[in-house]
C-alpha cells in the first residue's frame, strides 16, 4: 500500500484512532497533515510524525468554526499540494438519555460529527475532481448501525454519515474518487481505558474475537481504503469490530 506523493488530511489526529491513522498513512509514504483543536495538539502531532521519521505536520482546526475547513484545505494546497486523501476522524460525544438531552447536546454532535464531514468533503472535492483521483474515508461507528442507549445524537450522526458516504460515492465514482466509511466497534482508546476492568470484561463478552480492538486495527482498514489497491471499492462500510456486529 504505497502512498508516496499523496497528501493526506486526517482530522482529529492527536491521539487514539486518529493518531494511529496518521502514523500508518505516513508509514505508507503519504505526507500527512493532522489536525487538532489546539496549538499544543498540533505540535504534538508534528512531533509524533517527526519522531517516527515520517513526512507531515500538525495544524489547528476547529471543524465547527465557519470557513475554517475551507481555509485549511486551501492553505495545504498552497503549501504542499492539493489533498488527495481525506480521513474524517474528528468527532465528539455528549451522551444523555433522550428525555434529558438538550438541543445544545443534539446540535453539537450533529455539527461536529456530520455537518463538518459534509464541509470537508465539499472543500477537497474540486481538487480531487480536477485531478480525477482521490480517496475519502469517513470514520463512523458500530452504533450508527446498532444504536446505543444514551447516544441517540451520536448514533443519528453516524447513521447519517453512512447515507452521506454512499450518496457522495455515487456522485464522484466516475472521476476516479472513492468514498468509504470505516465503522469501529469498541476500540482500546482513552475513552475505554476509563472503564473499570469489570466493565471491559463485560464488553469483551459481546465480542466474538474476545477482545477490544486497537487503534492500529482501524488504521489498517483506513490505509487499505486509501490505497491504489482499493480503487474498485466505493460506497462501502467496513466494520472493524471483532465480530460484535456482522452485516
Amino acid at each position: 500500500m504505497v502512498l508516496e506523493g499523496e497528501i493526506a488530511l486526517v482530522t482529529g489526529a492527536t491521539r487514539g484512532i486518529g493518531r494511529a491513522i496518521a502514523l500508518q498513512l505516513g508509514a505508507c509514504g503519504a505526507h500527512v497533515v493532522g489536525t487538532a483543536t489546539s496549538e499544543a495538539g498540533a505540535e504534538r502531532i508534528a512531533a509524533t510524525l517527526g519522531d517516527a521519521g515520517l513526512k507531515g505536520t500538525g495544524c489547528v482546526l476547529n471543524v465547527t468554526e465557519p470557513g475554517a475547513i475551507e481555509t485549511l484545505v486551501r492553505d495545504v494546497a498552497e503549501q504542499f499540494a492539493p489533498i488527495s486523501i481525506l480521513v474524517n476522524n474528528a468527532g465528539i460525544t455528549q451522551d444523555n438519555l433522550l428525555v434529558r438531552m438538550t438541543d445544545e447536546q443534539w446540535d453539537a454532535i450533529l455539527d461536529t460529527n456530520l455537518r463538518a464531514v459534509f464541509q470537508s468533503c465539499r472543500a477537497v472535492m474540486r481538487g480531487m475532481m480536477k485531478a480525477r483521483r482521490g480517496r475519502v474515508v469517513n470514520i463512523g461507528s458500530v452504533v450508527g448501525t446498532t444504536g446505543n442507549p444514551g447516544q441517540a445524537n451520536y448514533a443519528a450522526a453516524k447513521a447519517g454519515l453512512g447515507g452521506f458516504t454512499r450518496s457522495l460515492a455515487q456522485e464522484v465514482a466516475s472521476r476516479g474518487i472513492t468514498v468509504n466509511m470505516v465503522a469501529p466497534g469498541f476500540i482500546d482508546t482513552d475513552m475505554t481505558k476509563a472503564l473499570s476492568d469489570n466493565q471491559r470484561s463485560e464488553l469483551a463478552k459481546h465480542i466474538p474475537a474476545g477482545r477490544l480492538g486497537s487503534p492500529d486495527d482501524v488504521a489498517a482498514a483506513v490505509s487499505f481504503l486509501a490505497s491504489p489497491q482499493a480503487a474498485y471499492i466505493t460506497g462501502q462500510t467496513l466494520h472493524v469490530n471483532g465480530g460484535m456486529f456482522m452485516d
